[in-house]
């Protein structure tokens, strides 16, 4: 399959006391959703952590022979430097970037961004007021990996300065995305304790009136 994931751990603890990848949502470690998530749509999936011991950590609750660990420990942090890792690392020809905090990706979402990504340097979800996801986004790995190396070197630091390095980018308005996934819950993201509460919520079965 010539299609890889780059999940990009942070460093960051945030405001918990444990390594945010390892918080659990209905009783499974965040990075277990992520790496679930992209189960039978990538031949590969890729961690990229900031140190040995987070992946190694990590390798301890991950069992899935299809993932690979790799540090980020001799780059410079951030996201953008942690996706040039990733890039450097993926064999498929194009590579789905996420962050390693959103437990509810949708499989239909990611399909139709690779479907998409045919002959185009990257898909990118759009906001109607113009923002754009560039954490769960597909990226042609060889153009995403000299525009990440352009990027750094002209000082970004977020995954967001790849987008504005490529040409042939296809943008797809989250009013697409919102036929696949009416709640928009692919771009939900646990930073705080109260978010770690609401996904806990949100995995519950919606009450039918």
């Amino acid at each position: 399959m010539d299609r890889s994931a780059i999940i990009l751990a942070d460093a960051s603890k945030g405001k918990f006391d444990e390594d945010i990848g390892l918080l659990k949502v209905a009783n499974k470690p965040l990075l277990n959703h992520m790496v679930d998530a992209v189960k039978g749509v990538v031949g590969e999936v890729l961690v990229v952590t900031a140190s040995k011991e987070q992946s190694d950590l990590y390798a301890k609750v991950v069992s899935s022979s299809n993932v690979k660990f790799i540090i980020n420990s001799d780059e410079p942090q951030g996201s953008l430097a942690a996706a040039l890792t990733g890039f450097e690392a993926a064999q498929g020809d194009y590579s789905l970037v996420l962050p390693y905090n959103a437990p509810f990706i949708s499989k239909e979402v990611v399909s139709l961004l690779f479907e998409l990504s045919a002959g185009k340097s990257a898909v990118v979800p759009r906001w109607t007021s113009s923002e754009i996801e560039p954490l769960h986004a597909v990226y042609h790995t060889g153009l995403a990996l000299e525009a990440a190396k352009k990027a750094l070197e002209a000082g970004e630091v977020d995954v967001s300065g790849i987008v504005g390095c490529l040409r042939g980018v296809r943008y797809v308005s989250t009013l697409v995305i919102e036929q696949l996934d009416p709640d928009f819950r692919t771009f939900f993201r646990v930073f705080t304790p109260i978010e770690l509460k609401k996904a806990a919520v949100m995995t519950k079965p919606r009450k039918h009136a």
